[in-house]
């Protein structure tokens, strides 16, 4: 299983030992050197599972880029940063940041750090999921869909996982691009009215579920009562 990294930090040396720590880990890092290259990093690539992110960088500061991430993502966030006092740790977790780890770091901490947020994502990926009646098994991709078997392509199948994990929520337009398209898309925002009625054809019966929710966007809602 693949678990993506980012880590994002103006100080290189720092950057390399903490992705030096992170390859011994067996996970794959990716790295940063301001608040701007962060944003495109993460909404390009739509497969960072953690991201550990200084406060004092060049562009944007953690703060703004943790503001950006928090509107569309809930991926988990490790703010390391020299602002080791109580009144900016309390800043950082009320700003939606995970954990928050001041420098100097121990190698130890950090380690158990990254790996007790990366459990949740690990099980997570591996987990089936069952909404109403479709069922989904993250390890192999394949949805069925009341008993039957529904082929998905890359993009449909990244658009249910994403109503599934925010059904009963409405989701603009924006939102579901930046997720799945990525920050720097530059094609037709109605391509995501094409890609939900092709979804909600291949899914059946169930592609009732997805409401369209008048000049907002969509929601997937389901009565699981």
């Amino acid at each position: 299983m693949d678990i993506k990294i980012l880590v994002a930090d103006d100080d290189k040396m720092l950057r390399e030992l903490v992705c030096d720590i992170i390859k011994k880990q067996g996970y794959i890092p990716v790295d940063a050197c301001d608040g701007q290259q962060v944003l495109d990093i993460f909404f390009e690539s739509n497969d960072i599972d953690l991201l550990i992110l200084d406060v004092m960088m060049p562009v944007y500061d953690g703060w703004r880029v943790l503001k950006e991430i928090r509107e569309y993502s809930d991926v988990p966030v490790i703010m390391l940063t020299a602002l080791g006092d109580e009144k900016h740790e309390v800043l950082g977790l009320k700003k939606g940041a995970d954990d928050y780890i001041a420098k100097p770091f121990s190698y130890e901490v950090l380690i158990a750090r990254i790996n007790t947020h990366l459990r949740k994502v690990k099980k997570e990926r591996l987990a089936k999921i069952k909404v109403g009646e479709i069922i989904i098994n993250q390890a192999t991709h394949k949805v069925m869909v009341c008993d039957l078997e529904v082929e998905l392509n890359r993009k449909e199948y990244s658009l249910l996982i994403y109503f599934i994990k925010n059904r009963n929520m409405v989701l603009t337009r924006e939102q579901i691009l930046f997720s799945i398209w990525g920050y720097d898309f530059d094609g037709d925002i109605r391509t995501i009215d094409t890609h939900v009625k092709t979804l909600r054809a291949k899914l059946l019966e169930c592609g009732k579920y997805i409401k369209t929710v008048r000049g907002s966007g969509y929601m997937l809602e389901v009565d699981e009562s």
